[in-house]
């Protein structure tokens, strides 16, 4: 059966939505998956690349990440066709601009939009432009009444999930080296806690490439390069690899934080982490989790360590404060981190999976 056979289920889509609108350009797709909690919560992700069934995989992530933190929301995700580097800021406001109009007659009413891959609070506040409602997005500016996600709440998750994984493998965090696939928004702060955690930080990428450093990457001077000169591999010292030979380093713990599918079926003999923690979404197959399962490979679902944001954005869409946001992520985090490793023995994807979809039909 095809990836796309696969996309109609008990449990969804609901709605499938191709927008189109000549004048600003703006091309995309809107999946509504499932509404039985709540109306759908997901991202926008704005990329070149995006298509139709890259949303509706994340759409059900989305799902099941918010029964999995027991949210009263649905899942649902947005993927708007535009490459970010081509477009000026006023082709940028026009996009976001025009998608908010374009999705009015189901936000905030049936979905609730958020920042995303090349998203943020700008383009949340855009958003709300053309919609007309602020209840249509979260991750919104603060004059808006928002949370933004620019706080690190999903890096702050990955952080807590993988201080349980690491405890549940009786491994100090101390004594641990970590890797970092993407150093954008969740895994600048997930690098951020754990090397003020005293874990070893020895190899991070970004688009440019990857930067290995063995004994060990300095994360306030990567920190203050990437943001002067737009790249991790301007860090001066150590090596810089192309592509995907993160996947190759020889470290403890390797956190995924940008692109889908990074992990495939023919990478599992390349790896010798122990854990990986998905801080991205979709990083992987389950069947490449279920084998490195079988490989002794500690594997924490994506919508169990990178739910931070969500719950964010639902202590947002309630009108909670920042500080209850920090601390009902820690909370909830830990919390369903510990109960997929609470059935030992068995792949934390298919405990995750039967918990999610038996809250997601609790709630027909």
């Amino acid at each position: 059966m095809t990836e796309e056979a696969q996309m109609y289920d008990k449990i969804g889509p609901e709605k499938i939505v191709r927008f189109y609108d000549a004048k600003s350009g703006l091309k995309g797709y809107l999946i509504i998956d499932n509404t039985r909690r709540g109306p759908a919560k997901g991202g926008v992700r704005l990329r070149p690349d995006v298509d139709e069934l890259e949303v509706f995989r994340l759409a059900r992530a989305m799902t099941l990440k918010c029964a999995m933190a027991d949210l009263p929301f649905g899942g649902g995700k947005s993927g708007i066709i535009a490459d970010p580097k081509k477009l000026s800021k006023k082709q940028k406001k026009t996009l976001l601009v025009a998608y908010g109009r374009a999705i009015k007659h189901l936000a905030p009413s049936e979905y609730v939009s958020a920042p995303d891959m090349n998203t943020a609070e700008q383009e949340m506040a855009w958003i709300v432009e053309g919609n007309g409602s602020k209840k249509c997005v979260t991750g919104k500016p603060r004059r808006l009444g928002g949370i933004p996600h620019e706080l690190g709440s999903t890096g702050f998750g990955v952080y807590h999930s993988t201080l349980v994984a690491l405890k549940y493998l009786k491994k100090d965090v101390k004594q641990i080296t970590f890797a970092v696939e993407g150093f954008g928004n969740v895994g600048e702060f997930a690098a951020k806690y754990l090397c003020e955690a005293g874990a070893k930080l020895v190899a991070v990428s970004d688009s440019n490439g990857v930067l290995v450093c063995p004994e060990g990457i300095d994360f306030s001077r990567l920190q203050k390069i990437k943001k002067k000169k737009g790249s991790v591999t301007a860090y001066g010292k150590g090596k810089i690899l192309e592509g995907n030979a993160i996947l190759d380093v020889r470290c403890d713990v390797l956190i995924t934080a940008a692109i889908k599918d990074l992990v495939r079926l023919e990478d599992a003999s390349r790896l010798y982490f122990s854990l990986i923690v998905e801080g991205s979404n979709i990083p992987m197959s389950h069947a490449t989790e279920e084998l490195l399962h079988r490989k002794g490979i500690l594997v924490i679902p994506d919508f169990v360590a990178n739910a931070g944001g969500v719950i964010s954005s639902y202590v947002e869409y309630k009108g909670g404060t920042i500080k209850d946001m920090w601390r009902m992520v820690e909370q909830k985090v830990v919390k369903n981190t510990k109960l997929v490793l609470s059935r030992k023995g068995r792949c934390p994807r298919c405990v995750a999976d039967a918990i999610a979809l038996k809250r997601v039909n609790g709630y027909s």
